[in-house]
């Protein structure tokens, strides 16, 4: 197509002093612009003010910035590329990562998505209809990580920013004119090496390959208390402001209430052996999470008439219906107005649940995972890998 023609028309004379401000703006932006693409071999990390969350939201950025990238998705590469685990497992993985990024000095390529687990969301369309595009089945499948996460709050303690956002793209741009200080593709390699070794300093993006089993096996030693940076707690106080305002309003109706949260579903699983007999790796979990069994067990911890709020995956009706016998009984499925605009997938209701156990007076854990921990069972909360016959029977109860 031929480019039409224009009309050439006489510019107009300029004042001095309109040539001078048009030429300080130009410098200015040209020199906004190379602050956002320039890089040094230095190491330092400053953290910025603020981080780019959405592909509209402008940031400023420093020079010294290095950053540190894991892969797309949680867990891959690896084993877990074509499945997905639960949130539980896949936040243990990204508490891992964060925790190089930590000790590396380095801003954290955080994934855009983090895949469901079907089995944990039955909200999804997945569970509605198998006609479906592949469009709707991918948003069923996964949701994206600021719904879940407040990458604000959680820059206060590690900088991150989202592997879609215009900063990774800079910065994968600015790696390209580089050359070898501009991405590192480790395999084998451990965070200390990446550390004291002068070469990675100097390296603008590190693109980490993690232990292919599971990332979180990059921490697997938590014995060695020097590599725990953040505690178990750190992601799920993390989660996105509206997450946060629906539990402030949950809790804030609930008033003086404590908290149970019963793991029952698929954890109970078992499977017979060579002769017929079930057997299961947590041998009194099913009896200890029972309605009769939780009234005996909490009864010296929670006082009758006490309002308890109860999460759990448990899917029978009324299941914990003879709790009400001695207290007030609430779920999260009693606030259904003020979850149903906001929550897409069981993920973003756990985490909403887990702020409002998290603020009972009394919390009543299914596993204890600390020594000061109320639980429900005495069960270890780490497979043991030792299958045995399940037990139903409990003297004094």
């Amino acid at each position: 197509m031929a480019i039409p023609k224009t009309s050439k028309i006489k510019p107009k004379s300029r004042s001095p002093i309109f040539l001078l401000t048009a030429a300080i703006s130009s410098i200015a932006i040209l020199y906004l612009c190379s602050s956002l693409i320039s890089t040094t071999g230095s190491n330092t990390l400053q953290i910025p003010i603020s981080r780019f969350i959405d592909n509209t939201k402008s940031l400023h950025r420093t020079d010294t910035e290095k950053f540190l990238y894991w892969g797309n998705r949680i867990d891959c590469p690896g084993k877990h590329c074509e499945s997905c685990e639960g949130l539980g497992h896949q936040e243990s993985s990204l508490r891992c990562a964060l925790e190089e990024a930590i000790f590396l000095h380095r801003t954290f390529v955080m994934p855009s998505r983090m895949c469901i687990n079907p089995i944990h969301n039955n909200k999804g369309i997945l569970h509605h209809s198998d006609n479906v595009t592949s469009e709707e089945r991918w948003a069923a499948s996964s949701c994206a990580m600021d719904t879940l996460y407040d990458l604000d709050l959680i820059s206060n303690t590690v900088p991150v920013i989202l592997d879609n956002s215009k900063t990774y793209f800079q910065v994968m741009s600015t790696s390209m004119k580089l050359g070898s200080r501009g991405v590192a593709h480790v395999e084998g390699v451990t965070r200390f090496d990446l550390k004291e070794r002068n070469h990675f300093s100097k390296i603008l993006l590190i693109n980490r390959t993690a232990n292919p089993l599971s990332w979180f096996m990059e921490c697997k030693d938590r014995k060695n208390h020097t590599s725990l940076l953040l505690p178990h707690s750190f992601l799920p106080s993390m989660a996105s402001k509206r997450l946060r305002d629906a539990a402030h309003k949950i809790m804030a109706l609930l008033g003086d209430y404590d908290a149970i949260h019963v793991r029952r579903g698929d954890i109970l699983k078992t499977r017979k052996d060579r002769f017929g007999v079930e057997r299961t790796l947590h041998p009194n979990l099913d009896r200890d999470t029972r309605p009769q069994f939780i009234l005996c067990r909490i009864r010296k911890w929670v006082p009758q008439g006490r309002m308890l709020f109860i999460a759990s995956n448990e899917k029978t009706p009324n299941f914990f219906s003879p709790l009400s016998v001695r207290y007030k009984v609430a779920y999260s499925s009693n606030y259904s107005k003020i979850l149903d605009p906001i929550v897409e997938n069981n993920y973003q209701l756990f985490m909403i649940e887990r702020l409002i156990l998290a603020g009972a007076k009394t919390y009543i854990k299914t596993y204890k995972e600390t020594d000061s921990d109320l639980s429900l069972t005495d069960d270890p909360k780490k497979n043991t890998k030792t299958w045995q016959i399940p037990v139903y029977t409990k003297e004094g109860c």
